[in-house]
């Protein structure tokens, strides 16, 4: 027989003014400096830290569109950090804080896991790619390190940030345990949504796997030759986040996991979901970008793991927002 939880409580007010919040909003503002600072400088037509030689220097104009576009985006971790620790936070239309931390969560979740992986990995192997004197180097090997430590405090922080806001506001609809969820809440539709989530996945799945194992198969004649630690590292990570995606899909679909608390494979859902889907859309975005070198140009096995990685994301996470939506409603019929 299905349980439902407990009346759901009213969402306590945010404490905006609370030192743990000032003190992530100051770290997630100052962890964008790096990166716009160079972005500007490189705008205004600096070379700092981009090698003689380097690709990035071909196309100017747009380089300069490139990076407008990357402090447009960075820049709104800084308007994100606002929206989560002030008061009129709370009064702005859901979607407005949850989609730009959804797709933040997308681009940084990788980085947060990837970059410290490969730093393990060199410190206890080597890095270099087997066939890298053919291709020249894109930037300093210090620009790297320097951006990805700003965007995993970044990730740190609004991390934070989010999930107190997102407590306060709308952890009543989380609260309990996977067997208590009403059959209303999660039915049918979640189901359908994850089986094909799951059966989508099958093949990047694979794909991403077999290039992790060191398979060069279907991969850009470019890619295979330029493969290191690095590379190797990156592909697990796209494993895990599939892997994740469609746990959390299925768990909260099919009620499994029963003992779990809703956050776990809402948590799994979001998280992977995100990774995928954003993932996913930039290198699709990016592999229709015009390539001089054809040996650089992605396969049609690697578009179709982009494009499939894409889909999986945003079928699980309409699994959450359907979650959410006959949540919401329910806690509404309840409190009228």
């Amino acid at each position: 027989m299905t349980q439902s939880i407990t009346p759901l409580a009213v969402p306590r007010p945010a404490v905006p003014s609370s030192r743990p919040r000032r003190i992530l909003r100051a770290v997630a503002v100052l962890s964008c400096v790096p990166y716009l600072g160079l972005k500007a400088a490189w705008i205004a037509g600096s070379h700092i830290g981009i090698p003689e030689g380097s690709a990035l220097l071909d196309d100017r104009v747009g380089m300069a569109v490139i990076n407008g576009l990357s402090v447009l985006l960075d820049s709104s971790v800084i308007v994100l950090a606002l929206v989560l620790t002030r008061p009129w936070g709370l009064k702005v239309p859901a979607w407005l804080p949850a989609f730009p931390v959804w797709v933040a969560t997308g681009l940084l979740a990788p980085i947060m896991t990837g970059f410290p992986a490969q730093l393990v990995v060199k410190a206890f192997g080597s890095g270099a790619a087997p066939a890298a004197q053919g291709h020249d180097t894109f930037l300093h090997a210090w620009v790297f390190t320097v951006v990805y430590t700003g965007f995993i405090l970044q990730g740190i922080a609004l991390g934070a940030l989010f999930v107190l806001y997102a407590r306060d506001r709308w952890g009543h609809l989380w609260r309990g345990r996977v067997w208590e969820l009403p059959v209303g809440v999660v039915g049918p539709a979640h189901r359908a949504l994850a089986v094909a989530a799951a059966v989508l996945a099958l093949p990047p799945l694979t794909v991403h796997l077999l290039w992790a194992c060191g398979v060069a198969a279907g991969l850009s004649e470019g890619r295979a030759a330029d493969r290191a630690a690095d590379f190797y590292v990156l592909e697990a990570v796209y494993v895990l986040f599939l892997l994740a995606a469609v746990a959390g899909g299925l768990l909260l679909a099919f009620r499994r996991g029963r003992a779990l608390p809703v956050a776990v494979p809402l948590g799994l859902a979001w998280v992977g979901s995100a990774a995928v889907a954003c993932w996913g859309g930039w290198l699709s975005l990016a592999s229709l970008g015009g390539v001089e070198d054809l040996a650089d140009r992605p396969t049609p096995l690697m578009s179709l793991a982009y494009a499939g990685q894409m889909l999986v994301g945003f079928l699980v996470a309409a699994i959450g927002v359907y979650y959410f939506a006959e949540r919401s409603a329910r806690a509404a019929r309840q409190a009228a």
